[in-house]
C-alpha cells in the first residue's frame, strides 16, 4: 500500500473546511472494518483513509503547522499500512470502569501476540498468528498489565490470500484468560482486498 506523504495532508485551513465530510468518509469505511472479537475486544482494520485521519486529527489537536511535525506523525503511522496479503489491525481493549481495567489490564498481559486468523472451514481452518513490532511491545505492555491499545499484523501467505475471498475467514483471540473469535462479514472481505489492490509497498517510505 502506497505510503502516507506530507502531500496527502491538508493544512489546518483546508482540513477544518472538509473535515465533516471526511469524518462521515471513514466513519463509513469503518462500519465493515471494525470487528468485535467478544465482549470487550474490537480491532480496526487499517489502511490509507483510517491512518490519514488519524494524522489529520493528531495534526488538528496539536496545533501542528511545520512539516517536520507532520512528517513525524508519517513515520509513526506509515509502518501501520497494509502491504498485499497483511492485515494491519488496531486492537482496542474496551473497558469503562477503574474496576474493569483492575481486573483485566493485568489477565491480558501478551493479548498483542494472541491474534490469529483462520482461514477455512470449521475444523479445517488453517491459521496464522499476528506479529508485533518489537519496539511497540516494549513500549505498551510490562509484564505485570498490558495496554487498551495495541497494533498488530497478520501477514497470510500466498495460498491463504489466494483463498481470502472465497473461504470462511475467521478473526480470533487465543488468550489464555481470553478466547473468542468473529467471523469476518463478505462487505469486511472486500474491504481487506481493496487495500490489497493498492500495490505501492508501504514499506517504501523513509
Amino acid at each position: 500500500m502506497r505510503p502516507l506523504t506530507l502531500a496527502d495532508i491538508e493544512d489546518a485551513r483546508a482540513y477544518e473546511r472538509g473535515r465533516d465530510a471526511f469524518r462521515r468518509e471513514v466513519i463509513a469505511a469503518k462500519r465493515s472494518r471494525r470487528i468485535e472479537i467478544g465482549p470487550i475486544v474490537s480491532v480496526v482494520l487499517e489502511n490509507r483513509t483510517t491512518l490519514r485521519f488519524q494524522v489529520q486529527e493528531m495534526a488538528r489537536a496539536e496545533a501542528m503547522t511545520r512539516d517536520d511535525q507532520i512528517q513525524e506523525e508519517l513515520d509513526v503511522y506509515n509502518p501501520l499500512l497494509p502491504d498485499p496479503g497483511e492485515i494491519s489491525m488496531t486492537l482496542f481493549v474496551e473497558l469503562t470502569s477503574e474496576a474493569q481495567l483492575r481486573e483485566w489490564l493485568p489477565r491480558l498481559v501478551g493479548i498483542e501476540r494472541s491474534v490469529v486468523v483462520r482461514v477455512g472451514p470449521l475444523g479445517g481452518a488453517q491459521e496464522v498468528r499476528c506479529t508485533v513490532d518489537p519496539a511497540h511491545a516494549s513500549q505498551l505492555t510490562r509484564e505485570e498489565v498490558t495496554a487498551s491499545v495495541h497494533y498488530v499484523r497478520v501477514a497470510l501467505p500466498d495460498d491463504l490470500a489466494g483463498r481470502f475471498a472465497s473461504e470462511r475467514v475467521e478473526l480470533a483471540v487465543d488468550h489464555p484468560s481470553y478466547r473468542h473469535a468473529a467471523v469476518l462479514s463478505d462487505a469486511t472481505k472486500e474491504s481487506v482486498l481493496e487495500d490489497w489492490s493498492d500495490t505501492g509497498s508501504a514499506r517504501s517510505a523513509g
